[in-house]
């Protein structure tokens, strides 16, 4: 592996940097990663489990108590949308900061890009290249859709090789044959291969789907452009996205532009091989960097 590739992974974005809580980062957590892992998992709820209550895989209150966290608690995500940000708020309600024991009324209330950017803080925190993934994911229900979600990939040293995580799964996957920290090739649906498989007609669609509640091949798209700003060090917001992935002007994409993300998804095939024409995209073509959502 390219060690430029490797020293830019262990940089911290914009969502990453944990600012002044660096040496807590460094420091006052394990190394190991199954050991952070939980302790993220006991830090927070996903929104999904919170709507379910103590059903599901939170019968055990594997998540904590539910009917405990306050009745107008809602998600998070639009108000903590970075690394200092969420731990901030975890030591605000509880000065432990993670912690295995924590309230469920003290715990906070984000999905997977979240637990995402947490788990890259930490281990870039500790010298650890790590990068932030985007796709969908169908290891959650039976299989037949899969879900949009976010993951990560880490930089193992002794084994020279990236090795995919998914955290914020760890505790909650139907298919008890993966392991969540060690998802392995065809387990998790990278957008780039998805995007180029739906071109070529080779499946459906409506198969992929966002928590919005959209399904379909845009769904793809956006995660593709999730992916592309993820490897670049900047993990951007669902509601932040290219002009041109809007629903409205996704059904007008013309076949040259379609071609053009289809060459874009090819080189994300392989990320650290065309990393540096990945970086020159980003750097330079204006309908993948900017974006709109928000007040953008």
């Amino acid at each position: 592996m390219d060690k430029k590739i490797l020293t830019f992974y262990k940089q911290f974005g914009m969502y990453t940097n944990p600012g002044l809580y660096q040496d807590y980062l460094k420091n006052d957590l394990p190394d190991d990663i199954k050991e952070i892992g939980l302790l993220m998992r006991k830090s927070l709820i996903h929104r999904s489990s919170l709507d379910e209550g103590n059903t599901g895989t939170n019968t055990d209150l594997r998540f904590g108590d539910m009917t405990k966290v306050p009745w107008w608690r809602q998600t998070e995500d639009d108000l903590l949308q970075t690394a200092p940000a969420m731990l901030a708020e975890l030591f605000r309600r509880d000065k432990r900061g993670l912690a295995l024991q924590r309230k469920a009324e003290n715990k906070l209330i984000l999905t997977c890009r979240y637990t995402a950017i947490l788990v890259a803080s930490i281990l870039k925190s500790k010298g650890i290249p790590c990068r932030v993934r985007s796709g969908h994911a169908d290891y959650f229900g039976a299989g037949k859709v899969s879900a949009d979600h976010w993951i990560n990939q880490y930089w193992n040293a002794k084994e020279k090789r990236w090795v995919t995580i998914d955290v914020d799964g760890s505790l909650s996957m139907k298919n008890e044959n993966i392991d969540p920290y060690e998802v392995k090739e065809g387990e998790f649906d990278f957008p780039a291969q998805t995007w180029l498989a739906i071109r070529k007609k080779k499946i459906n669609p409506k198969r992929f789907y966002n928590a919005g509640g959209v399904y379909g091949a845009v769904t793809v798209l956006w995660a593709l452009f999730y992916d592309l700003h993820s490897l670049m060090n900047s993990e951007i917001y669902y509601k932040h996205l290219p002009r041109m992935s809007r629903l409205p002007n996704f059904r007008k994409l013309t076949e040259s532009e379609l071609k053009k993300i289809d060459h874009l998804a090819k080189l994300m095939l392989d990320p650290d091989t065309n990393f540096n024409e990945l970086q020159r995209i980003y750097s330079t073509n204006k309908e993948y960097r900017l974006l709109t959502g928000g007040l953008l």
